[in-house]
């Protein structure tokens, strides 16, 4: 079971607006990232379903994360039917992300109050989502559906949305700046903020720095 509130996620999301997105085969290395990321503020972090046997090593994320990171957000990514929401779930997933709207995960996390984020690339598609249940909403691919002010226009008919923005997002403060003060609620990140070179190396110091930065950035952008 999932240990936080559909409510104390959506905040946690919104206050600390960034969402690390990544997958690794390997267990200890998974947990050395989250850690990192835990380490520099981050509080919501989505472990992505892209590689074989990944719920396994959900498994021991989850159990690592409830130990060692105890007020981490963890969710999984890259859902794309409900049976695989549900399995995730079981498994304690606090949130679930895909990277389409499917109306039969959007019922399964429903009966379970567990976020629901799916990609949408147009106004129709977040409106819909809306209609199913779905607090926030993930513009992907965010760079390709026109970035930014994508984000900006859609706000002005739709200012209740919550829009995390995943794609075409960078760890640096311009293009951060740029992404929440169109209304970005928070943003997802993957391999520009935990970039190979730095995870290969085992450099989990300088991950941990970049977050702390990102995090800044992004308080200072809500500020201005």
């Amino acid at each position: 079971m999932a240990k936080f509130t559909k409510i104390q996620v959506l905040q946690s999301m919104q206050q600390t607006g960034m969402i690390p997105v990544f997958y690794h085969e390997n267990v200890q290395t998974a947990q050395s990232v989250l850690k990192a990321c835990y380490e520099g503020g981050v509080r919501a972090f989505e472990f992505t379903n892209r590689g074989d046997f990944a719920i396994d090593v959900f498994k021991e994320l989850m159990k690592y994360t409830r130990q060692e990171c105890p007020y981490m957000r963890l969710g999984a990514g890259t859902i794309i039917d409900a049976p695989t929401a549900a399995l995730y779930m079981q498994y304690g997933a606090d949130f679930i992300v895909g990277p389409y709207l499917n109306p039969e995960i959007a019922k399964v996390c429903n009966r379970r109050l567990i976020p629901y984020i799916p990609g949408c690339g147009s106004v129709t598609e977040i409106g819909t989502a809306h209609e199913l249940g779905c607090d926030m909403i993930k513009i992907f691919p965010a760079g390709s559906v026109g970035g930014p002010s994508f984000v900006k226009n859609i706000k002005a008919p739709l200012p209740w949305a919550l829009i995390m923005a995943t794609g075409a997002v960078e760890p640096t403060e311009d293009n951060l700046m740029e992404w929440i003060k169109a209304g970005t609620t928070c943003v997802g990140m993957g391999s520009k903020l935990l970039s190979k070179k730095r995870i290969n190396e085992g450099n989990w110091e300088a991950i941990t720095e970049l977050c702390d930065k990102c995090l800044e950035i992004i308080c200072n952008a809500r500020e201005d």
